[in-house]
């Protein structure tokens, strides 16, 4: 996906999840919300959140996928770069969920049932379930390309165009992964057609 239309997804997304309020504001003369109102920090602007709660999703579906992938690859060099992509994917969607609890930011998910680039989707999961052999091999490793793709660009416009600083570590930290395991699975790939 080009950058332009990565950054446009960003601020699309900002502006949805900055728009979900119904557009009153309560008067004056309400309560104090208690401390346990669940609304952003002062620091969640649209485009972090927006990030975050892309991220998270993104992330979730990979890892459903990762797991097929233990069960259903053809070989042992396969099924172990998926394990270990598998337990990034993990320690990454700790840090952005504790990311987004730190925001303020509700534990839903704004991008159910949206086919968005590099989310792996529910139809690709039925389809991972039934392939078997190399049409399986071949979408995994088709699907998690796309997702490492999409989340390095998606990630590199949250650098850019985020304020929150901690978000933006963690975003430049993902940029890093990123280009690491798209290394490693260039590799596995160009090996496997060596041979």
């Amino acid at each position: 996906m080009p950058p332009r239309r990565t950054a446009a997804l960003l601020l699309l997304l900002a502006v949805l999840t900055s728009c979900t309020g119904d557009g009153e504001r309560p008067p004056e003369s309400r309560s104090v919300p208690s401390r346990t109102t669940a609304g952003p920090s002062p620091s969640a602007d649209p485009t972090d959140s927006a990030w975050v709660q892309l991220m998270i999703p993104m992330g979730r579906q990979a890892v459903i996928l990762l797991d097929l992938a233990a069960e259903k690859a053809t070989g042992p060099r396969l099924r172990d770069w998926a394990s270990r992509l598998r337990t990034d994917q993990d320690t990454e969607l700790a840090a952005l969920r504790g990311l987004r609890d730190r925001m303020g930011l509700p534990d839903t998910d704004l991008h159910k049932g949206h086919d968005m680039p590099g989310m792996v989707t529910a139809e690709d999961l039925e389809e991972a379930r039934t392939a078997e052999g190399a049409a399986f091999d071949r979408l995994l490793v088709e699907q998690i390309r796309d997702h490492l793709r999409q989340s390095e660009q998606v990630s590199r416009s949250e650098v850019s165009a985020g304020s929150r600083p901690e978000a933006r570590a963690r975003a430049r930290a993902l940029v890093t992964a990123r280009a690491a395991q798209l290394a490693c699975l260039t590799a596995l790939h160009a090996d496997k057609h060596t041979r």
